[in-house]
């Protein structure tokens, strides 16, 4: 099929290689302006312009697709549909009719759950064990066209933003692989989303990554994973910032067996330490208690724990804030 790709970030990547790999002909790359990055603030192509260079392959990248001028841009390459992944804008009606199938979003949830921005973050956010990628008829409402084809993902104890972000990114070109396949086929079933079971979520931004310590450790430790890369989970320590990049949970009740604190940890306070040993740095929380494992201070290398402790010597009754 001839497809025009719609798609701005890293997500975008496995995906085109799947288009391509299947043997579509994509004719054109429609993605967001370069911008500015880093500290000399050099500007950046997003990856799916990279990608689309590299190939060979035209690419577009307006500051507004819902300009009229947008659409007469499209007009100029042939399309049986239009793949979007992660674009960034708001598709208009007359983008969404051009092509002759219209416009199959690949989507980074299980629809109707989580739409909007930021899915793969959230589901980990929210201690969710089941996540997966929906792709779905583009309409003109946020993520609510009908449903085409969905893909399941467990999420491990272990995955981080990043690497459920690398696990998602590679189902959905599966996914969008497959639903191709059956349009073609004419085997395509579309169904309607439950609206009393749509969630909705929004933007990550740095000030979510700020964790209160007044919340129970599991909730944490979901914080800590779910936004490792970006923005990173952190806390104040000795003026400073520090960033936590991993961290177990101990429950009250492990801690009381194992005999890991005495009474008086119980009764600490919310971010207090209370207990440091080799490779070990136990904070207490509204309910359990968080043992960091990989730290990063202000100005300093990311590290374990236990070089951490080497460098720093921490005592009970020390605060993150």
């Amino acid at each position: 099929m001839k497809i025009i790709f719609m798609g701005t970030p890293d997500f975008t990547l496995p995906i085109l290689d799947a288009l391509k790999g299947a043997g579509h002909e994509i004719t054109l790359v429609v993605t967001q302006p370069d911008k500015p990055k880093g500290r000399k603030a050099q500007m950046s192509p997003p990856p799916a312009k990279e990608w689309a260079i590299s190939n060979g392959i035209p690419v577009f990248q307006p500051v507004r697709i819902r300009e009229p001028e947008a659409l007469e841009q499209l007009k100029q390459y042939p399309a049986d549909v239009a793949v979007v992944a992660a674009f960034g804008q708001i598709l208009p009606k007359s983008v969404l009719e051009y092509p002759a199938h219209g416009c199959i979003n690949v989507h980074a949830s299980l629809l109707p759950k989580y739409r909007g921005a930021a899915p793969i973050q959230w589901s980990i956010l929210n201690g969710d064990e089941l996540t997966g990628v929906t792709t779905m008829q583009m309409g003109e409402g946020l993520d609510d066209g009908d449903i085409l084809l969905q893909k399941e993902c467990i999420i491990t104890k272990t995955d981080t933003g990043g690497s459920l972000f690398d696990k998602l990114a590679l189902l959905g070109g599966e996914a969008i692989v497959e639903t191709l396949a059956l349009l073609e086929q004419g085997k395509l079933i579309r169904r309607q989303q439950e609206e009393s079971a749509a969630t909705h979520v929004g933007k990550i931004d740095k000030e979510l990554g700020r964790l209160d310590m007044s919340r129970s450790a599991v909730d944490l430790e979901h914080y800590i994973r779910g936004l490792n890369p970006w923005p990173a989970a952190y806390a104040a320590f000795r003026g400073k910032t520090l960033k936590i990049w991993s961290a177990d949970v101990v429950s009250d009740e492990e801690a009381a067996e194992g005999g890991m604190v005495g009474r008086e940890g119980f009764l600490a306070a919310c971010g207090e330490t209370v207990f440091v040993t080799k490779g070990c740095w136990g904070i207490r929380t509204g309910e359990g208690f968080l043992l960091l494992k990989e730290v990063q201070m202000e100005g300093k290398k990311r590290m374990a724990v236990e070089e951490f402790l080497r460098g720093q010597k921490v005592t009970i009754g020390e605060v993150l804030g």
